[in-house]
């Protein structure tokens, strides 16, 4: 498959397609808050974001910027070939459970550092994640824990026939 074509991002845009491949991770200024069950699970002004060549940003928060108790070890396990290996937890709050809706890098590799106290979570499955006043959306496909806000465009990776790029 051949890569596809970029949108042309405006003033204050920027191209996932810009991203780099290995991925950098950088510091976020903006407020992250993560809302499941009606209750605010996380909040934060201390997030990073990896950025990867078509992918949205993936946030990560501070572990200990989540309410005590929401986040509980999960099954399973997977690798990333730049990250390293990731372990997954359950997500709770107001009643809710999002099974394994969050990871983690605890070892990460080299360069990626920054990752080992903090954790992602999929948008998906949560009420409402925000990245300063706006509200996200979650990465196209469901495989991938990109946020999707006014200020990226694509496309993404995970949109059907993506798998190839």
């Amino acid at each position: 498959m051949s890569r596809p074509r970029p949108v042309v991002p405006s003033a204050g845009q920027e191209s996932v397609w810009d991203y780099p491949r290995p991925p950098r991770v950088e510091q976020v200024a903006d407020r992250i808050t993560i809302r499941l069950g009606g209750e605010l699970i996380a909040d934060t002004q201390h997030a990073v974001r990896v950025l990867e060549t078509s992918h949205p940003p993936v946030y990560y928060i501070p572990i200990d910027d989540f309410v005590d108790g929401v986040l509980t070890d999960a099954p399973g396990s997977s690798f990333c070939e730049f990250k390293g290996a990731a372990r997954y937890f359950d997500v709770r709050g107001g009643g809710i459970l999002a099974a394994g809706a969050a990871w983690t890098y605890p070892h990460p590799t080299s360069g990626f550092e920054e990752l080992s106290r903090r954790v992602a979570v999929y948008a998906d499955p949560m009420d409402e994640c925000t990245v300063g006043d706006e509200v996200v959306s979650p990465q196209p496909g469901g495989f991938y824990g990109g946020w999707v806000t006014s200020s990226v465009v694509g496309p993404f990776k995970g949109v059907p026939g993506s798998l190839g790029w």
